[in-house]
């Protein structure tokens, strides 16, 4: 559980500092520096401090290529979401992540769903659809949605992370980290936003803590937990996110995001509980 609580933390500060970066960097190279922090920092780590654990082998490659294909698709429909949405809505919706997760170890990797996930889990559904529709215009707000995207691939992402979650954690995530930060500086290229600027060490910074290390704890919490549990502990890392958002950019909540908070609110409860 600590190693579940300690990864949610870590990623909570990715959607306030992100979108604080996103003033300087370009969506898709922000995306690419994330990773590259996470890979680049874990690899020297690993050379500091060798772990003994079992190594991947070529039966866990389809799964090391479906988790980095995700890796790079999920950042980047993120990074674009946080320039049309808030930084609160955004980091709120996270927890969407929790449905698609567990949706997809039931449905795919027959992973069981208790009572109370079951009820959290349409809470958190409901509280995103709420999230994603601006009562004033009466329109779907596409930042939210973009947002909703990203969870979902990364729903599918743990899934594939979970089938090789007895191997080295360290290992998956510099493999996650660099190559995933590279698929996005190609696309960065490709697209013509690639941005140098010194606002990239900031961003490799925070992609160590926020990717890197997060990632790691999450990894060693779903050998114990699967990836439904996991995914249930993380919940409220939403809500610390949300939390930094509001005191980092003095936003001012509307009544979407205060309904959606106290519907998350109960989610998680039941969440937990489970």
């Amino acid at each position: 559980m600590k190693y579940a609580l300690l990864a949610a933390f870590l990623y909570a500060i990715s959607s306030p500092f992100s979108k604080l970066l996103l003033n300087h960097i370009s969506p898709t190279m922000m995306a690419s520096c994330l990773y590259l922090g996470a890979g680049i920092g874990l690899f020297i780590l690993n050379k500091i401090k060798k772990t003994e654990e079992e190594k991947l082998e070529k039966k866990d490659m389809p799964y090391v290529i479906g988790m980095v294909v995700l890796d790079i698709i999920a950042p980047i429909l993120l990074m674009i979401g946080l320039t049309l949405t808030t930084s609160s809505n955004a980091a709120l919706l996270n927890n969407f992540e929790i449905v698609a997760t567990t949706v997809i170890a039931y449905f795919i990797f027959k992973e069981k769903i208790s009572k109370n996930l079951l009820i959290g889990i349409i809470l958190v559904l409901i509280s995103s659809i709420i999230l994603t529709f601006d009562i004033t215009s009466l329109k779907f707000n596409l930042g939210s949605i973009l947002v909703l995207l990203a969870a979902i691939s990364w729903g599918f992402e743990n899934n594939c992370t979970k089938m090789i979650s007895n191997k080295n954690p360290v290992d998956i995530v510099i493999i996650k980290g660099l190559f995933s930060g590279l698929g996005s500086l190609i696309v960065s290229i490709v697209i013509n936003e690639v941005t140098i600027n010194p606002y990239i060490i900031y961003a490799l910074i925070l992609g160590f803590f926020s990717y890197g290390l997060s990632i790691t704890t999450y990894i060693y919490a779903q050998r114990h937990l699967g990836a439904s549990k996991t995914s249930a502990f993380y919940a409220i890392n939403p809500f610390i996110g949300s939390i930094l958002s509001l005191i980092i950019f003095a936003e001012i909540p509307n009544i979407n995001f205060i309904i959606a908070i106290l519907i998350m609110s109960i989610a998680t409860y039941f969440i937990i509980k489970e």
